[in-house]
């Protein structure tokens, strides 16, 4: 028989999707019984079964390196990195949270075990903060079994956002009336400033020593090889299996808060157990747990689909679960973000296309798509039993239909296509939130055909026009390589040369960027793009992928200068992403108030008495024809209710008009407050016990009816954030 190489292996892993049925034994929660004396008393066996194992090792002397090139004496499987920092000065020993023994993260109170390079993390580390919340998990999970009594914990992991939370079977559900009581028995734990101890374990012991606890003993089936070894963490009375590291002890937790709880399902599978979970903070301060706090009310404050209620933008309604309603004044957002990236796109020699929304199964088959994500595809029997179709989830397919469609040249290379065709994607009931998860969506998609020898022209002119776009909204962005995960497509000597690719146009880019160690697509790698909003969140939105294997599957082909058939390769770029959720995240980030090329709500025209309705009107008029949301306020309103009105709804500038104005052909312009200055007095208001007051509108004067189209023209082409300078800089023009 023909040998399997590791491409076969790997895409009969990913194409595999009949499996056989499984019947699951749901446990009854009455049923549940916690032993901790029993368990501790197991813990203490293998704890002396372990130091047994390792005493020959114990006390021989080893050396250990710090970063600055010093060389520190110590003992192996006795001196740790508490004692080293300790050592250094009480300050460092006391503000270090973890380490890296090898450049392997390690527990800071864990002994060393060899010759070692030797790193103190602290706060400021996105390491050392996951380590922190994952000890603040244990700490959590031993609350909830003091509590609760009989509560068998499940899962608890530190988030990628920041924070926690931990999972398990109980008889009964948790709510906000138990928070303080969560909270008071964490206090206990935190004050009895509990070690985090470490062992090793084989398989065999592991299993017994959490005989009770079902889920801890599928994990540990499922994880932990049958001749291998596994850790198991004690603090307390908290017992459980764990891969590390952790803090010191519980003391080092100075502020603690249980953020919120809900229900889930063990392994997410709606046939399995139904979960409590609770989610916490925690931080080594507690001024920084009371500035967690403030984003936290001011995200809710600015949520969007609130902001998107508020100013009448969007809705969702449950006729259609997981897709959006877009209102007038939301439409106009939607549209202006679509139309600056298609100007932007046909500067840089993008070509638009549109495809359809639907394909017959042969082409996802061809693409690899079919096997990998049916299960997320809406799929449907078309002129015939088994005759399948599905709504398209990407674009990539279809751009591939058309590059094949004329035959190409070496001349006609790069081809960028670019596409806002309609995506459907067949999500969880579960998973689905606001505009951020949603089943119908567009995406700024683009696909560029390039030479191999293009590729570096063309990453370059990606990072380029990302950063150019980014800017505009004022984010800041950080880069990842995204690596070849385990289940992939195509042969790894073409990875490992695309990944290099892609890490020397990062280096030419001349950025800092990090890896993520098999986050790469199927098809091939990739860099991601996170974005930092003005909460100090971050958001993945653009992705750059290089791909071989599309092109491959395709057949795709282009004659060079020797009229030889060459394979052309394709990457993947969007800025944006999903248009809804990129309009989600600026919503956020702009908590609503938009810049004037953005806003639905760009001019609001106040007349000072009935009598000068007919001006508004023709003024309003004038500037709607021009191409702005421009309306009037008729109404029989006194001018100061309507100016207020026009600032709650959001409008960018009022043009007030009365007698002088109405003769001079002028408009008497209010600007609304400056966003950066809004947020920052409202950050200061909560940070200290004397109140500002927020900013009012700014009034400018009278401008000519000219002058101020030229000023809209400008705010409108240069997407300045707020109007100001630009109105300033025209303020003496009298042409």
């Amino acid at each position: 028989k023909k040998k399997k190489t590791t491409q076969t292996m790997a895409e009969e892993k990913i194409l595999k999707k009949d499996k056989e049925e499984e019947v699951f034994d749901i446990q009854d929660p009455k049923t549940i019984e916690l032993d901790v004396k029993q368990r501790q008393a197991t813990w203490e066996a293998m704890r002396e079964k372990y130091q047994e194992k390792i005493k020959e090792k114990v006390g021989q002397p080893i050396s250990i390196k710090l970063p600055n090139g010093d060389v520190k004496e110590g003992k192996a499987f006795e001196t740790t990195p508490f004692e080293i920092a300790k050592g250094i000065s009480n300050g460092l020993a006391q503000a270090a949270i973890a380490a890296k023994v090898n450049g392997k993260v390690w527990d800071l109170g864990r002994v060393i075990e060899e010759d070692c390079d030797l790193e103190l993390l602290k706060w400021d580390s996105d390491e050392a903060k996951e380590i922190f919340w994952h000890s603040s998990s244990h700490v959590l999970g031993e609350a909830l079994e003091r509590h609760f009594g009989k509560f068998l914990l499940c899962k608890g992991p530190p988030k990628k956002e920041g924070g926690f939370y931990y999972e398990g079977f109980m008889d009964g559900v948790i709510s906000p009336e138990n928070y303080k009581e969560i909270e008071k028995v964490v206090t206990k734990v935190v004050k009895e400033k509990q070690k985090f101890e470490r062992i090793e374990v084989n398989k065999a012991d592991a299993l017994e020593m959490f005989k009770y606890n079902k889920f801890k003993v599928e994990t540990l089936k499922e994880k932990v090889p049958e001749d291998g070894f596994c850790t198991v963490y004690r603090c307390g009375d908290l017992i459980d299996p764990c891969t590390g590291p952790h803090l010191l002890h519980t003391g080092r937790i100075k502020a603690f808060k249980v953020v919120e709880n809900s229900s889930s399902y063990w392994r997410a599978n709606n046939e399995r157990e139904s979960l409590q979970r609770v989610y916490g903070m925690t931080f080594p301060d507690k001024k920084q747990l009371k500035e967690w706090v403030r984003i936290q009310e001011e995200i809710k404050n600015n949520h969007h689909m609130t902001i998107g209620k508020k100013q009448k933008l969007w809705f969702r309604d449950e006729v259609a679960p997981g897709m959006i309603f877009f209102l007038p004044h939301g439409q106009i957002i939607f549209n202006a973000l679509v139309d600056m990236m298609k100007k932007e796109q046909r500067k840089r020699g993008f070509k638009e296309v549109q495809t359809p929304n639907m394909f017959h199964s042969d082409l996802f088959k061809k693409s690899g798509h079919w096997e990998k994500y049916r299960d997320d595809m809406f799929v449907l029997e078309v002129d015939g039993k088994e005759n399948y179709h599905a709504l398209k989830p990407m674009n990539c397919p279809g751009h591939c239909v058309v590059f094949a469609h004329e035959k190409k040249s070496y001349k006609d290379l790069p081809l960028r296509l670019s596409d806002f065709g309609v995506l459907h994607r067949n999500e969880l009931r579960g998973a689905l939130g606001g505009m951020v998860r949603v089943r119908r969506f567009q995406q700024d998609d683009a696909h560029i055909f390039c030479r191999p020898d293009q590729i570096g022209q063309e990453m370059a002119n990606a990072f380029e026009f990302l950063k150019s776009i980014y800017e505009r909204f004022g984010f800041t962005f950080q880069l990842f390589l995204s690596t070849r995960p385990e289940l992939y497509l195509g042969e790894i000597s073409v990875w490992d040369s695309a990944e290099k690719q892609l890490e020397d146009c990062l280096n030419e880019y001349g950025v800092d960027w990090e890896k993520d160690v098999g986050g790469g697509a199927f098809y091939g790698p990739k860099i991601d793009i996170k974005i930092m909003d003005s909460m100090q969140r971050s958001h993945q939105c653009a992705t750059i992928q290089l791909d071989f294997q599309l092109p491959e599957r395709f057949d795709l082909k282009y004659v060079d200068a020797e009229h030889n058939d060459k394979r052309p390769v394709i990457i993947h770029r969007a800025i944006y992403g999903s248009l809804e959720r990129f309009l989600a995240i600026i919503t956020e980030h702009l908590k609503g108030y938009w810049p004037f090329w953005l806003s639905p709500r760009q001019i609001r025209v106040v007349p000072l008495a009935p009598k000068y309705n007919d001006y508004a009107e023709e003024v309003a008029g004038r500037f709607s024809d021009a191409g702005y949301h421009a309306d009037a306020d008729t109404s029989r309103l006194r001018h100061l209710k309507k100016i207020r009105n026009a600032s709650t709804e959001g409008y960018n500038i009022v043009l007030v008009i009365g007698e002088n104005e109405l003769q001079a052909k002028t408009a008497n312009v209010r600007l609304r407050p400056d966003p950066a200055e809004i947020a920052r007095v409202k950050a200061e208001n909560a940070e200290n016990k004397k109140k500002q007051n927020i900013p009012e509108a700014v009034t400018l004067g009278e401008f000519k009816l000219d002058v101020l189209e030229t000023v809209f023209a400008e705010l409108k082409s240069s997407c300045v954030e707020y109007e100001l300078n630009t109105f300033k800089k025209h303020s003496k023009d009298d042409q």
